[in-house]
């Protein structure tokens, strides 16, 4: 579309013709002076085309126009309430967060079967499963005693071994923002630094039954059903001491200790009173 020469009226100006446009300003020359105004927001409230095929086309370039700046605008709108919903989200979580009280048993054991035993440790995080029975049978199970102070235990045993050599695969703290009562979909992701693997040697090397006890039953190893457990915050650390000391490389070492010094940090736990193991396979 050419508007150059095109005949125009302005209500102000009177007559006057078009010598020069771009995508944002028009150029037009009336009896006494050139002016200039923004293209094309000036045409239809203040300026008239004479031409009335250019005008139409140019109506459609105004209405396409204004299509564009409505959903940009729409867009901005949506962005806004985006950003001010994630903000009440945050206040909401700084506030649970700055409320929470620790739970003496807010960590995990979780029972990782063959396939769970490469995924969770490739993934990094675990499914707590789903509810059995009730209104909300087949929903996903919160796991409500986790927070940012919890750690999520991975452990497994060989189909043909008993349940006293189960064997501790790996550790992880629970991600920075998780908050187990507001988890929907059941996944349990880890944080972004504390996440310890062992190797095959080291597994052998850490029975969980040396740390994990009935208390109703001392001496007895027996899990029964579901996927995991809760336990005491004072086991996980033991747990985690008994890997820094394990680990030989000096980077894992490393980490290991700083996963422990956080641990005990985020559960108000004396590392120097931390007392020694003493599950079921202590007490035989």
């Amino acid at each position: 579309m050419n508007l150059i020469n095109k005949k125009v009226t302005h209500k102000l100006f009177g007559i006057g013709s078009i010598v020069k446009y771009n995508d944002s300003s028009i150029e037009i020359h009336f009896a006494s002076e050139n002016k200039k105004f923004v293209f094309p927001d000036v045409f239809g409230k203040h300026l008239k085309l004479h031409d009335k095929s250019v005008a139409h086309s140019l109506e459609k370039i105004i209405e396409k126009k204004e299509m564009e700046h409505n959903e940009e605008e729409r867009k901005k709108e949506e962005e806004k309430k985006l950003q001010q919903k994630n903000q009440e989200l945050r206040w909401g979580l700084e506030k649970l967060m700055k409320n929470h009280k620790l739970h003496s048993e807010s960590q995990m054991v979780f029972w990782c079967d063959t396939e769970e035993q490469n995924s969770s440790l490739l993934e990094w995080k675990v499914f707590s499963g789903v509810i059995k029975s009730g209104n909300n049978k087949g929903k996903p199970t919160k796991p409500i005693r986790l927070h940012q102070n919890s750690a999520v235990l991975l452990t497994a045993i060989d189909s043909s071994m008993p349940e006293k050599d189960r064997r501790i695969l790996g550790v992880y703290m629970v991600n920075e923002d998780f908050i187990g009562k507001l988890c929907e979909d059941g996944y349990i992701p880890a944080h972004s630094k504390y996440r310890l693997q062992l190797t095959e040697q080291e597994s052998d090397q850490m029975p969980f039954w040396k740390y994990y006890v009935n208390e109703r039953s001392s001496q007895k190893m027996t899990w029964n059903t579901g996927k995991y457990r809760y336990f005491d915050n004072l086991w996980m650390a033991q747990i985690l001491l008994d890997i820094a000391e394990l680990k030989s490389d000096p980077k894992e070492r490393e980490l290991a200790q700083q996963f422990f010094e956080h641990f005990c940090k985020m559960n108000l736990i004396t590392a120097e009173e931390l007392p020694k193991p003493n599950g079921a396979l202590m007490r035989m």
